[in-house]
């Protein structure tokens, strides 16, 4: 199992200031479990893992199947918690430099007229499908990328080959999306209606595009069910690591900590901290309350963010995701000339270079005054992904409630909608 190290946190905190939270945490995990809380119309997500059966799975398995028999790309159409999941479990789980087979890519996630052009032309030569992830259809940023996309699809297979290839993740009963997809013979797959987007990776939302890309979502869902039984609200509060990640950024939070940085030193993980910051973001940023999540790669972004961390306003903590065993071993050579002078390292495998910047970093940073949590994965694999988005989603249940919001609405989102719908003269704006 994943574990999580709060000591380098809690030393800037008063004694006890942690624990002062196990009862209202546990509280908020039981009320999560019997959807007693604010916003338990969305808690479908508490129980996926083990709502999440073989059957099912092999319904997923199938149509990905026929995707990858018919496609040498496809297009995942789709916006925020419609398509960050499957985007951060794909990168994590992909080789950093070759496309999986086939070749996933990702529409309807902005506006860019120059994004939406360079696709089609690369599309012109492409047996491509779409997974068009919608629950209303109507989304402007994914519901103009799939009109493209349909029409595209349409004019290069025929429609009855694109009717093939272009499968629906939407709504059961209602929607545009959902019209289209009856209308035209689509294969569709349902988003819970109880399941809000940025908790939708265990969903058909996530599992489908990640099984098409040649990932275990069996293994993915396992993890996630282990995890969900070591978080249930009848685990004790000091082993129930959700309820200890809520509680520990919560009383940071009251210390006058307001921005949490999630940090990682495996490239493969930025886009689970995008991920993880939609679904910390949305949920907590309200009623003018909320840390602010942010994220950098490490060691990278030593050289730019780095200075800012270590010596900047001290109103930051740090929460480090770190992997244990790489998947690969390679060791740094000897070099007779040694004119990089590093020698001294020859010898050593690169993860273990890497580990001692990780490690030097926290110390750095610990003495700069920035509280750190350290997030362990034994392996990068399907499994411990699988652990850590549960992790994730039901600490962040827990926090929000603990920071007594509601964490499952997106009121603010929808200002900017009206603004732009407005300004482009939509109809009733």
């Amino acid at each position: 199992m994943i574990k999580l190290d709060i000591s380098k946190a809690t030393q800037f905190l008063p004694q006890g200031a942690v624990e002062k939270y196990a009862d209202r945490a546990m509280q908020a995990a039981k009320a999560l479990e019997d959807a007693t809380c604010a916003g338990n119309d969305f808690l479908g997500w508490v129980t996926l893992p083990t709502d999440t059966d073989a059957p099912f799975i092999d319904k997923l398995r199938e149509c990905s199947q026929t995707l990858r028999e018919l496609c040498d790309t496809i297009v995942v159409a789709g916006i925020g918690g419609s398509y960050l999941g499957a985007k951060a479990v794909i990168e994590a789980l992909s080789n950093n430099f070759l496309p999986t087979t086939p070749q996933i890519l990702f529409a309807g996630n902005n506006i860019s007229e120059d994004y939406l052009f360079e696709l089609q032309e690369l599309l012109k030569t492409r047996r491509f499908g779409v997974i068009n992830i919608s629950k209303s259809g109507t989304t402007t940023e994914t519901a103009l990328a799939f009109r493209l996309l349909k029409k595209q699809c349409e004019q290069q297979r025929g429609k009855e080959e694109a009717r093939k290839v272009i499968v629906a993740v939407t709504d059961a009963h209602k929607g545009a999306a959902r019209i289209t997809c009856d209308k035209e013979g689509y294969t569709s797959f349902v988003i819970p209606d109880n399941v809000g987007g940025r908790f939708s990776v265990l969903t058909p939302v996530g599992l489908l595009p990640i099984d098409c890309a040649g990932f275990d979502i069996a293994a993915l869902v396992q993890g996630a069910r282990d995890m969900q039984q070591a978080t249930a609200s009848t685990v004790p509060f000091e082993q129930n690591l959700s309820a200890i990640y809520a509680a520990t950024r919560n009383a940071l939070y009251q210390s006058g900590k307001k921005i949490e940085i999630l940090a990682n030193y495996q490239p493969k993980l930025h886009f689970i901290a995008e991920w993880w910051k939609q679904l910390y973001g949305e949920s907590e940023g309200k009623d003018g309350k909320g840390i602010f999540p942010a994220s950098v790669d490490l060691t990278t972004d030593l050289h730019s963010m780095g200075q800012w961390i270590q010596d900047g306003e001290r109103t930051i903590f740090e929460t480090v995701i770190s992997v244990e065993q790489p998947e690969h071993t390679l060791a740094v050579p000897t070099d007779e000339e040694n004119l990089d002078g590093l020698n001294y390292i020859a010898g050593k495998r690169v993860d273990e270079v890497n580990k001692m910047a990780e490690l030097g970093t926290q110390m750095a940073h610990i003495d700069g005054g920035v509280p750190n949590l350290r997030i362990i994965m034994p392996r990068l694999d399907a499994y411990h992904l699988g652990q850590l988005i549960y992790f994730f989603e039901k600490g962040c249940g827990i926090s929000g409630l603990l920071l007594d919001v509601n964490p499952f609405d997106q009121p603010g989102v929808e200002a900017y909608k009206k603004n732009m719908f407005r300004l482009l003269g939509k109809p009733g704006y």
